[in-house]
This record gives C-alpha cells, structure tokens and sequence, in this order.
C-alpha cells in the first residue's frame, strides 16, 4: 500500500476498497482492468488486492494507473460459482473472497468488491461482518434504469432471501431509502411495495401488513409512501424505491436482464436486415450508441448488500472491465458517503420509532371503547 506521504500528496482522505480479484467468470484480467479504468478516473481510490500474489502483481504491473496503489494480499483459494455456501464457510478460510470480507471486517477498507459466487458471498458476509441490531434478513439493493430524472430506481431485495415477512419489508424499506439518499441524492425518497395491484385489498396478507406498516414509519422517517405498485412501475417514475422479497425481486431482475439482451439482438437483425435498413443503421449510429448506452447492465452493475455491519458490493460473475469498474465506481460513491455508518443510524432510530408504534397500537386496543 502506498504511504500516508503518497496519500497525501493524492487526496486528504482516500479511500480503501477491498477487492476479491478472483472467482468472476472472465477471471482476475478483468478485475485488474476495471480496477484500472476506475483508478484513472479517481485519485483518491486504494485497493486492497485478494488472489494468488505472483499471478496479479504480472497483471497489475502492466496499469500504470495502479503504480503505488495496490496492496495485494495473497490467497490461493477460489470460491467457485459451484461452491456451496455451507462448504465455503467451513473450509473457505484461504479464499480471495473470505479474505476481502475480512479486510473490511478489520476496518482495513470501507467496502468489498467480489464477482463471485452470490449465495457464498452472502453467507460469508452475514457471518464475518453479523448483522445490525434488528436486522432480521439482510438484503440485496440494485439500481434499475428508470424514466425518473434521476435516471434510476433502487430495488430491494433481488435474491438474499427468497421469504420476507410484513417486518421485513418494512426494514427493506427503510434500508432503501437510506441508500437512495446516498447514492442518488434524492432528499425524500418516494418507496412502492410491489403487488400484483394497486388496489390496497389485493395481494398477500403480509404485503397488506407491510403497507399498514410502512405507511405509520413513513412521516417521522421523512419519505414518501405512494402505497403498492406493479411491475410495470420498476423502470417507472411512480416511486424512487422498490421493495420485495427475494424471490420476486430475482425474477424480475433476470427477467429485466434478458429483455435488454433481446431487445439488443432484434435490434440488430432489424438493422441488418437489408442493404436500406443497414444504411438505416448507419444514419441512426448515434441515437443506436445512445440507446445502448441506457440500457447496458454494465453501467449499473453492482448489488449491495445491506444490513450489515460493512459495506459489500456484488459484481455480476460476468462482468468486464466496463462492469468491474462499474461496481467499483458504486463502492467508492458509498465509501465516501459513509453509507454504512449512516445506515446503521437510521435503522436504529427507526426500530425505536416501529417499537412505539406498536406500544401506541397495543395500548390503544386494550383500552375500553
């Protein structure tokens, strides 16, 4: 790692990323890439690298970005996308991955980047880094492009927990408007609870728990319910936050995946599908270019794991250098934030204020009518 006389010459305060440089599909070359790429366009970045030393010391050496700013730390186990979570648990100790959860465990980075395996990599970071007080089931948060001025909407879960009661949907909730406020700015987020309806009667009975829930937390937590919304309201500008359980959420974002790709690939047959359509594409270069440019996962690639006590950042398994330095560019803005400390705050004010609530409901039907 370079020196605090090198820090200081760079920026007042850099920050540390903790990076597992292997387990993601295309391999350490693409981490160290993006690493790069992401090292280029901000100074104040550090890293803290996690994979066989000889293999990534040949790779880093090659970006002269990275000159000074790494720290590798050598680990010769890989999590694999095979790998059982229960497995890597009791013999994972040597692993890239293990290793970058630790770093931040100690305090040695502000937050983990892996590609890795996803079941694996949550399991190790509920048990290195516990959960916050009152957190029931983690979650993982994703940004999805949306028609908001902002560009993007958070959705939370995507896939750490397929079950979600009525309280949980509540701390995913309020987890998600802590990270719209750090990530996209927005003062007062605007949160949705996805249902098969808008109707307030319609859905399962702990969606309907969850409503009424959200609804008594929503003006002393300084956000906007606008009460259930439908699928159709994920890449809209209805609300700033989605919340769901895993399993829903999962699908739906595969599902987002997969049109994005087809759209792509039709696209691409349209165009070629004459010499007039293929000049067609010629005229129509830059609106194409601009229209991949929204609708690339890899400009959004990254989930973070919330409720934690640490900041973890899942990159797709397959991202490159572009998806690599994206997730990066997300661990690095919450970093700066101090989204960990932040959140840990607001949910623990918030378990007072919910803890109230239900004292106030108690006492209320208790009493004589």
């Amino acid at each position: 790692m370079t020196s605090s006389q090198d820090h200081n010459k760079v920026g007042a305060s850099p920050i540390v990323l903790s990076i597992d440089a292997m387990g993601g599909d295309l391999g350490p070359e693409a981490v160290v890439s993006g690493m790069s790429r992401s090292a280029k366009a901000n100074p104040d970045i550090r890293f803290l690298v996690h994979g066989p030393k000889s293999k990534l010391e040949r790779l880093i050496e090659r970006k002269k970005p990275l000159a000074g700013r790494c720290e590798i730390r050598d680990a010769t186990g890989v999590v694999s996308m095979e790998d059982k979570p229960s497995h890597i648990m009791r013999h994972g100790q040597d692993t890239s991955m293990w290793a970058a959860i630790e770093a931040v465990r100690n305090k040695e980075a502000t937050v983990a980047v892996s590609c890795g395996n996803t079941g694996a990599l949550m399991a190790l970071s509920m048990i290195r880094l516990r959960k916050l007080p009152g957190v029931n089931r983690p979650a993982i948060a994703i940004l999805w492009p949306s028609r908001n001025p902002q560009g993007f909407n958070v959705m939370l879960d995507v896939g750490a927990d397929v079950k979600a009661d009525a309280q949980d949907l509540l701390q995913y909730a309020l987890m998600g408007v802590s990270y719209a406020r750090n990530g996209l700015a927005l003062d007062r987020p605007r949160v949705g609870l996805l249902n098969v309806g808008t109707e307030e009667h319609k859905g399962r009975a702990e969606l309907k728990q969850a409503h009424e829930l959200i609804t008594q937390v929503s003006e002393r937590a300084q956000f906007d319910f606008v009460g259930f919304v439908e699928g159709g309201d994920i890449p809209g500008e209805a609300c700033d936050v989605i919340v769901t359980d895993g399993f829903t959420g999962n699908v739906a974002l595969k599902t987002g995946e997969g049109t994005a790709s087809l759209i792509g690939d039709r696209l691409k047959e349209a165009f070629a599908y004459s010499p007039l359509s293929r000049l067609a594409s010629l005229l129509a270069l830059t609106s194409l270019r601009r229209l991949k440019k929204k609708i690339d996962p890899r400009r959004v690639n990254g989930g973070v794991f919330l409720g934690l006590n640490g900041t973890v950042v899942k990159s797709h398994g397959s991202a490159d250098e572009t998806g690599v330095s994206a997730a990066i560019k997300l661990a690095f803005q919450l970093a700066q934030s101090g989204f960990s400390e932040r959140l840990a705050a607001r949910l623990a004010s918030i378990t007072d204020i919910a803890s109230e609530n239900a004292t106030e409901t108690s006492t209320n039907e208790e009493s004589p009518k």
